[in-house]
């Protein structure tokens, strides 16, 4: 069985944070709840957070802090960040995706974190996979194809 990859979901307000929380474990996440950026910030620390998934608007330390620290401490670690009450973020931010809340499908969403995971991850090694030589029935030819063909 694989691993399942943590991500940290951070959100002030608690209903969404919830309903996030299910939709991702749902899908096999191992999901790490925060209401705010500090208390976050301190999970990230501990280490073992593969994705960090925060709301823009929260009291004391905000989406934009948060991303900014975690990218400090581990740059390769995807993040998104979303808000309700901006349709477009315009300031310069470290996130890898801004997404504004109730804008984008939650299959939408899964599927950002599925691909920033596999990016991070880093293709698959089909080599490793496969063995380098086949001794069994294998004749090597030079075969050369013309364009006219």
């Amino acid at each position: 069985m694989k691993a399942k990859k943590t991500i940290l979901c951070v959100d002030d307000n608690e209903q969404l944070l919830s309903v996030r929380k299910i939709i991702l474990e749902t899908r096999g996440y191992r999901v790490l709840a925060c209401t705010n950026g500090k208390e976050a910030l301190d999970i990230f620390k501990q280490g073992g957070i593969d994705l960090v998934l925060t709301d823009l608007a929260m009291p004391e330390v905000d989406g934009v802090e948060l991303i900014d620290s975690v990218k400090s401490l581990a740059p390769e670690t995807p993040a998104i960040l979303f808000s309700g009450k901006v349709k477009i973020y315009e300031r310069q931010t470290r996130a890898d995706l801004f997404l504004p809340k109730g804008m984008y499908a939650p299959m939408e969403l899964l599927e950002h974190i599925r691909l920033m995971l596999v990016r991070k991850r880093g293709p698959r090694k089909a080599a490793a996979r496969l063995p380098l030589h086949s001794s069994v029935g294998s004749t090597r030819t030079n075969t050369t194809y013309s364009a006219a063909s």
